[in-house]
C-alpha cells in the first residue's frame, strides 16, 4: 500500500491495431502520477490488460510492433538485465486466440520475465487470480472461444475459492461482457457465471461486487439493484464502438437467479431523465454515424475495389444484354451482401433479411443503370467505321467509367446502409464505425482500493496527436527512466469520465 494505506491497479483492454492511440493511453498509464479534475491519481502498481492486445489478429509482428514497442517507448525500461518492474497481467481475448494462444504464451506465460518497457508479466496461465489487498482478490478467466469453462481453469478458481480469505471480495475480468451478449452470445456470460458460480459455491462468504471487462470499444456501466457493478472499458487504442445502442436495462441469470440492471447515470446526477454515463455519450455516438456518409471518401481503398466489382459486372452486362445476364449479376450481388450480413448479425430477422436485400438491390440498380446509359454514349462517340478502336480500348474506357461509379456510388450506398442500419435498426454497429477510422475517445480504468472500498476513476481521452504531432523527447535522450521516447505536441489532455465508489 501507499502512504495512505491504498493500492492502486490500472486496467486497459483492446490495445489498438495502430501507434497513435495505442500509445498515447500507454503515456497516461505511464506517468508517475495523473492530475484530473483537482485529484492526483498515481501510476497503478500492476497494470491488467484486459484482452485483445493485438489487432487484427495475433502475429509476431503485430505483437511487437503494436503492443511491446508503443508500451516500451511510453514506459522505458530502467534495467533490461533485472526482473524488477511493474508487474503486467493479461487476458487473452478472441484476437489473441486467433493463433491458438500461441504467441501469447510466449509472452506473457514465460518463467522468466518478458520486458514491455518498465512493466514485466509474471503470469503462468491464460487465467489468473491474485491478492490485491486483505480483503480484495482479483480473478481473471479466460473465455477461450468456448461455450464453457474447461476443467483445468474451473479447478483452478475452485481451489483459489477454497483457500481464500473468509468474506474475501472479488474483481471479476473476462476479455468480453457477457452481460451486454446475453442476446447474442450466452457463452461468454456463461463462462462468467460458472466463475461466479465456483467463488458463492466455495461457501466462504466471497462475494463478487465489481465486474470488468473489454472487447466492446467504448466505456459503459452497468449497476445491479444490490449495488454489484458492471464496467466495460474497451478504449486502450482500437477504433470505436458505439453507445446509442445501449439498452437501459439488462436482465441475466446469476447463478441461478435473476439480476436486473440499469444503465447508470452519473453518481451526482440524480435526475431519472440525465443522459446514461457512457464514453462516447449516446448523443455524439449517433452524430459520429453521419460520417458515413463520407464513406466512399475514408475508405478510399475499399472504394477501388467497389470501382473494380462494378467494372468486371458492367463487362458481364454489355458483352451479354440478356435477363440471364442480370439474373447473375442480382444473385452475385445479394448472395455477397445478404451472405455477409446475416454472418455479422449472427440473426435471419426480418430486418436483416429486408435491409440487406434492399442494399443488395440499390447496387444491382446502380450497376445496370450506369451500364446501359455508358453503353449508349460510348456507342456514339467512340465509334470509328462502325467499330471500336480495340477491345482495350473499350475495356479502358469502361473501366474508367464504371470504376469511377463503383468508387463513388458503390461506397455512397455501403456508407447510406451503414448509416440507416445502424441508426434505425440496430445492425452493422462494427462495421459502421470501423468504418470511421475514429481514434478518438479512447479509455481506461484507474482502481483505487483500500480496506473493504474500491474506487473506479474511468480516464477518457477524446482526442489523440497525429503521427506529426510526436516528437522526440529531449528529457528522454537524458537518461530519465520516469520520460517516454516520444511525446505529444500539444500534449494529451485526459479527463475523468466518471468516479465509481464501492
Amino acid at each position: 500500500p501507499d502512504t495512505d494505506g491504498a493500492v492502486w491497479l490500472d486496467w486497459v483492454a483492446d490495445l489498438g491495431d495502430g501507434f497513435d492511440s495505442t500509445y498515447a493511453v500507454a503515456c497516461l498509464l505511464a506517468r508517475q502520477n495523473l492530475t484530473i479534475g483537482g485529484l492526483m491519481l498515481p501510476r497503478g502498481q500492476a497494470l491488467v490488460m484486459g484482452g485483445d492486445e493485438v489487432y487484427p489478429k495475433a502475429s509476431k509482428q503485430a505483437y511487437a510492433n503494436q503492443m511491446r514497442q508503443p508500451y516500451a517507448w511510453a514506459f522505458p525500461d530502467r534495467d533490461r538485465k533485472s526482473a524488477d518492474g511493474v508487474p503486467v497481467f493479461a487476458i487473452p481475448g478472441n484476437h489473441d486466440w486467433y493463433d491458438g494462444l500461441v504467441l501469447f504464451l510466449a509472452y506473457f506465460c514465460r518463467d522468466k520475465p518478458v520486458h514491455l518497457g518498465n512493466w514485466r508479466t509474471c503470469q503462468h496461465r491464460s487465467y489468473f487470480a491474485f491478492q490485491i489487498t486483505e480483503k480484495w482478490w482479483l480473478w481473471a478467466t479466460d473465455i477461450q472461444l468456448a461455450d464453457d469453462m474447461d476443467q483445468p481453469q474451473a479447478e483452478y478458481f475452485t481451489a483459489i475459492a477454497k483457500k481464500m480469505p473468509h468474506g474475501s471480495k472479488i474483481i471479476l475480468c473476462s476479455a468480453e461482457p457477457g452481460w451486454l451478449y446475453t442476446h447474442t452470445n450466452r457463452s461468454s456470460w456463461d463462462i462468467m457465471d460458472y466463475a461466479i458460480d465456483i467463488a458463492e459455491g466455495a461457501d466462504n462468504g466471497l462475494t463478487i461486487p465489481l465486474l470488468l471487462s473489454g472487447d466492446t470499444h467504448h466505456y459503459s456501466r452497468y449497476v445491479a439493484k444490490d449495488g454489484t457493478q458492471f464496467v466495460t472499458s474497451g478504449g486502450g487504442g482500437a477504433f470505436r464502438h458505439p453507445t446509442h445502442q445501449l439498452t437501459d436495462t439488462v436482465s441475466l441469470k446469476w447463478n441461478g437467479r435473476t439480476k436486473e440492471l440499469s444503465l447508470a447515470t452519473h453518481p451526482a446526477q440524480q435526475d431519472k431523465a440525465a443522459e446514461p454515463k457512457c464514453y462516447p455519450s449516446k448523443t455524439i455516438s449517433r452524430n459520429l454515424l453521419w460520417r458515413n456518409l463520407l464513406f466512399a471518401f475514408i475508405n478510399w481503398d475499399f472504394s477501388l475495389l467497389m470501382g473494380v466489382v462494378y467494372w468486371i459486372a458492367s463487362i458481364g452486362l454489355t458483352l451479354r444484354n440478356e435477363w440471364d445476364a442480370y439474373a447473375i449479376v442480382a444473385a452475385i450481388f445479394a448472395g455477397a451482401i445478404m451472405g455477409y450480413t446475416y454472418k455479422q448479425e449472427q440473426s435471419g430477422r426480418t430486418s436483416v433479411l429486408i435491409t440487406s436485400a434492399l442494399h443488395s438491390a440499390a447496387h444491382v440498380v446502380a450497376v445496370i443503370c450506369f451500364t446501359r446509359f455508358f453503353a449508349q454514349w460510348n456507342d456514339s462517340h467512340f465509334i470509328l467505321d462502325g467499330e471500336w478502336y480495340s477491345v482495350w480500348k473499350w475495356l479502358g474506357v469502361l473501366l474508367i467509367e464504371m470504376g469511377a461509379v463503383g468508387f463513388l456510388v458503390g461506397s455512397a450506398i455501403f456508407g447510406l446502409n451503414l448509416l440507416i442500419t445502424c441508426l434505425c435498426f440496430g445492425m452493422n454497429y462494427n462495421d459502421a464505425f470501423s468504418a470511421l477510422r475514429l481514434n478518438r475517445f479512447n479509455n481506461f480504468l484507474r482502481l483505487r482500493i483500500k480496506d473493504d472500498n474500491i474506487e473506479v476513476f474511468a480516464i477518457g481521452l477524446n482526442d489523440v496527436p497525429k503521427r506529426s504531432q510526436w516528437v522526440a523527447n529531449p528529457k528522454a535522450r537524458h537518461g530519465n527512466p520516469e520520460e517516454p521516447v516520444f511525446i505529444a505536441t500539444p500534449d494529451l489532455q485526459p479527463h475523468l469520465i466518471e468516479r465509481i465508489g464501492l
